[in-house]
């Protein structure tokens, strides 16, 4: 059989082996009994959902996460039929029949969303897997502790007439990614509070979780039943205050590369791209990089994103556009079809994901999760 040549003009590697070398890691930094949800949203920031998911799960995790019930139905579509799957981002209309019977853990953070999902356990004839979501602090989504009472109480109603399960009690943090801040503590505080008040009214969650991936990194008093793994699967550390992957065993997951497509020389004066914000200084080389902002690589690192071309740390020269950038050489001459890689673990002298996200002035979530479709996902390790 012949096998499928790489993709040349531009791929993202995503490394399962070190995919699931980061789930053991997690679970060795949880007590036994700790369950570890591997967090699959957004296409599994950026590396695939379902690929990613089947690695998680073979490494040990025990549930998985998404944000919208579409995402979670697609995991059930894919396959993925006897682990729990949870999703969250819930807005009126949206299919609960549908959740219900594929059994997915549905997130109910006000009465509206209780209401919809009695009704479609009626329908069904089906019994909802819920979570009550507690709003502890962060102030998006969850039940405000003023309301908590009124949805536990209509929960444990809906509950006797077994239209739901209340299978867990949930909530997240605000600023678990910095170090020693004062909200934490309070937010823990309000969480076991409104879990005592539930499990006095008769609640009996499966489980009960607030911690996500700082929050297991870094806050053992946090991680109760079970742990929300989300960009530290994907080796990244949640904040560099924190630490860096390595300093927690993580290896990150995707290195995005591309082919050079173009070496030229140009004189000095020569102005680069869009608005000539970078004019050569002297007679030099200049590599095109066949990627841009359409494939994810963000606008605003023009002129800052690091870029590993032929053995050397080269600097986007100019403004990044939808298709392409530009690499000053130095005067070097790799020859076209040179590899360019803009993001990897960093022990080849590559770039990493947060070296980008310093010069875009973002976090590293973003800069892995904005990678786009046409840019073909190579699965290594697998």
């Amino acid at each position: 059989m012949t096998e499928t040549p790489p993709p040349r003009r531009a791929r993202a590697e995503i490394d399962l082996g070190a995919l699931r070398a980061n789930v053991r890691t997690l679970r060795a930094r949880v007590a036994p009994h700790v369950r570890i949800m591997a967090v699959v949203k957004a296409d599994a920031y950026g590396h695939g959902a379902v690929r990613c998911a089947r690695a998680a799960l073979e490494a040990g995790a025990d549930w998985l996460g998404t944000a919208t019930p579409q995402e979670a139905l697609a995991l059930r579509a894919a396959g993925i039929t006897d682990v729990p799957v949870m999703c969250w981002l819930w807005t009126p209309g949206d299919p609960w029949d549908q959740g219900i019977e594929a059994g997915l853990d549905m997130a109910v953070s006000g009465l509206w969303a209780l209401e919809e999902v009695v009704d479609a356990a009626r329908r069904t004839g089906g019994t909802a897997r819920i979570q009550l979501k507690a709003d502890t602090g962060l102030g998006r989504n969850g039940c405000q502790p003023a309301d908590w009472p009124e949805l536990v109480g209509a929960a444990l109603e809906a509950e006797a007439e077994g239209l739901v399960k209340v299978t867990g009690l949930w909530s997240h943090f605000a600023c678990a990614d910095e170090p020693h801040h004062p909200s934490i503590a309070g937010q823990l505080d309000v969480f076991r509070s409104m879990l005592d008040h539930a499990e006095k009214a008769g609640v009996r969650p499966e489980v009960r979780h607030i911690a996500n991936s700082p929050a297991t990194l870094t806050l053992p008093e946090a991680h109760f039943d079970l742990v929300r793994t989300g960009i530290a699967v994907y080796g990244i550390s949640p904040s560099p205050e924190l630490g860096t992957s390595a300093d927690f065993g993580l290896r990150p997951v995707m290195s995005l590369k591309a082919s050079v497509a173009l070496v030229k020389r140009v004189p000095a004066g020569h102005g680069v791209s869009y608005g000539h914000h970078y004019v050569t200084g002297t007679g030099t080389t200049l590599g095109l990089v066949p990627v841009g902002y359409a494939d994810g690589v963000p606008r605003n690192a023009s002129g800052r994103g690091p870029v590993l071309v032929d053995g050397r740390r080269r600097t986007v020269a100019g403004r990044i556009a939808m298709d392409q950038f530009v690499v000053d050489l130095d005067g070097d001459t790799p020859a076209p079809g040179t590899e360019a890689v803009l993001f990897g673990p960093g022990d080849g002298g590559e770039p990493t994901a947060e070296d980008w996200a310093v010069a875009a002035d973002t976090i590293a979530y973003e800069i892995v999760t904005r990678i786009g479709a046409r840019v073909p996902r190579v699965y290594l390790g697998g």
